[in-house]
């Protein structure tokens, strides 16, 4: 199966996915970063289908998923992998969480250990404020909900500033990406990562894990990622030379760092 197709949650919420590679293949679940949807990951699904069967999916508020009203939590971010994991009788798969994604998967490896095998965590954070700062966001998107301003600062904070010279045509996509986003999406994804606080919990983790920081992220800073790794017990961790999204500044070094880590730990 190549195309995006759909499931709809307990809570009625439509969520888009995509499956790629071999069905014989273990599988690898890709989560992505508040504003961006499964095409996040379009550079990277040549090289991971090679070893993986690769699930992407939009989030809710994202993408073509619904964009259900209200604050949306972590819990529900959760369990709507698991939902998605349940409707493709999927018992257990690796899994990459990006950002926001990267939340998500800390979420699972603390309620549901018995459906990670594998568990990447990169350019994230357990707890991430003030709380002020994301009701001004918030509140901001119900005011003036055009996402021109909003998606410029984005950019300016995921990428560094030469790749916003002409010839870089790898921004695009996200800008793209973040202008079609329903404001009421991104508000509740917002108020999910305002209400949460697993700085403690991640202790829980049992999960083979790597955590991925990049050295000049100014969002989930490298200190964030290095209390993860520090956190979780056993957790690798590497520190990359770029901003917020490594597989898009440095992608043939953050594949061979995800494979690497998939690949030795299946060998094991």
């Amino acid at each position: 199966m190549n195309d995006t197709t759909f499931i709809t949650t307990g809570d009625g919420c439509r969520l888009a996915y995509r499956l790629d590679g071999d069905a014989n293949k273990p599988v690898l679940a890709l989560s992505n970063s508040i504003g961006t949807t499964l095409h996040m990951w379009d550079g990277q699904i040549a090289a991971l289908t090679e070893h993986f069967r690769v699930l992407r999916y939009d989030g809710r508020g994202h993408g073509e998923s619904d964009s259900p009203e209200g604050a949306y939590s972590m819990d529900r971010l959760g369990r709507d992998v698991i939902e998605l994991l349940d409707a493709l009788g999927i018992e257990r798969a690796h899994f990459l969480g990006l950002s926001l994604g990267g939340f998500v998967g800390q979420w699972l490896g603390i309620y549901a250990p018995d459906r990670v095998d594998l568990l990447i965590l990169s350019n994230t954070s357990a707890h991430l404020g003030p709380v002020d700062e994301f009701d001004a966001r918030i509140n901001a998107l119900k005011i003036s909900p055009d996402m021109t301003a909003v998606a410029q600062g984005f950019l300016a904070n995921w990428f560094p500033a030469h790749m916003f010279e002409p010839e870089h045509s790898a921004i695009e996509p996200f800008r793209d990406m973040l202008l079609s986003t329903n404001p009421q999406g991104l508000a509740g994804s917002f108020a999910a990562v305002r209400d949460n606080d697993m700085r403690r919990t991640i202790a829980l983790i049992n999960r083979p894990t790597l955590v991925i920081a990049g050295r000049d992220d100014t969002i989930t800073l490298a200190s964030h990622g290095e209390h993860i790794a520090a956190t979780v017990p056993g957790a690798r961790l590497v520190i990359l030379p770029t901003v917020h999204f490594p597989n898009v500044e440095h992608p043939d070094t953050y594949v061979r760092t995800v494979l690497d880590f998939l690949l030795e730990g299946e060998a094991a």
